[in-house]
């Protein structure tokens, strides 16, 4: 069971000890569906922030679109500051898939635009959940589009260690790693403030 420390001056009112409450007993009892209904700014976030404090559970909050997740995840970080809350959107800023008119016998060639800044954000995430127990992940519904096998990212994973010495040339040199967007390319450093990611 993870520690997920809730930080917040607010306090639960009206129906939401009753909602944290039982939203908390239905998971515990292995309940696969839940819903908590509100009009919105009624808390539902602060009520799901508390259930996920009980539970400490890694947590998966899915939005139906970025600009509500990108909401999510700025008030989840302010509840959870020293827990790992991850964003985890699609990291297309623009994306045209091939098609075929053939009214007009016209093909339209696949055309993409990729943010490496939420591609950053992304494998953040991935790495929080690799690492941590204390995770939460904001997502919109396109991690539902899956980046492979757990197990197979596990095992590309090196974890270094500040003060632990240094890697060994030939492995550096053998060395590959599988990227988001399926292409390899020789042993590279992501950095994301004081931790890096190979």
């Amino acid at each position: 069971m993870a520690s997920f420390k809730l930080v917040s001056n607010f306090q639960l009112q009206g129906d939401q000890p009753q909602a944290v409450s039982q939203l908390s007993t239905g998971l515990q009892r292995g309940d696969k569906y839940q819903t908590l209904l509100g009009v919105t700014g009624s808390g539902k976030t602060y009520t799901m922030a508390n259930v996920i404090a009980n539970y400490g559970r890694p947590a998966l909050v899915i939005s139906h679109n970025k600009t509500l997740a990108a909401q999510l995840y700025g008030e989840f970080r302010g509840f959870f500051p020293e827990n790992a809350v991850e964003y985890f959107i699609s990291y297309y800023d623009y994306y045209q898939p091939e098609a075929y008119l053939p009214s007009t016998d016209t093909y339209i060639e696949k055309d993409t635009s990729i943010n490496d800044e939420i591609d950053r954000l992304r494998l953040k995430a991935t790495s929080a959940l690799l690492s941590r127990k204390d995770v939460v992940i904001v997502a919109s519904v396109s991690c539902i589009y899956g980046l492979g096998s757990p197990v197979d990212w596990q095992e590309m994973l090196v974890f270094l260690n500040k003060g632990s010495g240094s890697i060994a040339m030939p492995f550096c040199k053998n060395w590959w790693i599988f990227t988001t967007r399926g292409m390899t390319s020789p042993l590279s450093v992501v950095r994301f403030g004081s931790e890096a990611m190979l």
